[in-house]
């Protein structure tokens, strides 16, 4: 079995359970009620914004804050998805079949990953489409709009990478939804004290999350940033990777 088959059996699970159909409903018309009230806001707002020379625009006032919402319940929504992947394998008895299977733990778990990305991503698309769809009525600035979307693009794979490893050590897909949320939380907010005291700059700030997530949201692309979030996603993975590899052993 090839890492393609696992991702589709993923995949096939995901499309038959209904928590994840429940979770893009509900995600999906929160974000259509924001993006509501943000464009009524802007709309609000075009008198004002007219007198000013480098003004805000689409992009600064609805785009951008839209996925920025997502950004945040992207926090709930990925441990949900993800507690379930190795955790309820696990669980069912299935992990150690595929293991049993001869598949390397590498497949197994790169296969998951990548079929949670892909519904993840298809949900940001799903965001996106909301702005995209004023774009011949208003000026969007794509450049900004781009970085954003590559800022949330790599939060979910963070964050699944996050989750998927939290499943593979977890006894329980609760325990997992737990533990994702509270790593995420503590990623996002590990420097909160050093901004409170007006620390721009050290190693504390960069291990957190949000440090290398809101220069995206802001239109700007660093290398630097990139970087931090592929070490994650490659270190979540392999940890991932070793705990099944562990089990197969054992077994």
């Amino acid at each position: 079995m090839s890492t393609l088959a696992v991702m589709r059996l993923e995949l096939r699970r995901l499309m038959v359970q209904p928590l994840a159909w429940v979770l893009a409903a509900l995600t999906l018309a929160w974000l259509a009620w924001r993006f509501v009230l943000l464009l009524g806001q802007f709309l609000g707002m075009q008198i004002r914004l007219a007198a000013l020379p480098d003004g805000p625009g689409f992009t600064d006032i609805v785009a951008v804050p839209l996925l920025a919402q997502l950004a945040f319940l992207a926090f709930l929504v990925v441990p949900l998805l993800t507690m379930s992947a190795l955790a309820g394998e696990r669980r069912a008895g299935t992990l150690a079949l595929m293991a049993g299977m001869g598949l390397p733990p590498s497949r197994i778990v790169l296969g998951k990953y990548l079929a949670l990305l892909a519904w993840l991503l298809l949900w940001l698309l799903l965001a996106l489409a909301m702005p995209l769809a004023l774009a011949r009525a208003t000026s969007l600035d794509w450049g900004k709009l781009a970085a954003a979307a590559l800022g949330l693009a790599l939060l979910l794979a963070a964050l699944a990478a996050l989750g998927l490893a939290c499943s593979a050590f977890a006894a329980h897909p609760a325990i997992a939804a737990a533990a994702a949320l509270a790593l995420a939380l503590a990623l996002w907010t590990v420097n909160l004290g050093a901004r409170m005291a007006g620390l721009d700059g050290g190693a504390i700030n960069w291990l957190a999350m949000s440090t290398h997530l809101q220069p995206l949201l802001r239109g700007l692309v660093s290398s630097a940033d990139l970087a931090w979030f592929g070490l994650l996603v490659a270190l979540a993975l392999a940890l991932a990777v070793r705990r099944v590899a562990d089990e197969k052993e054992r077994d």
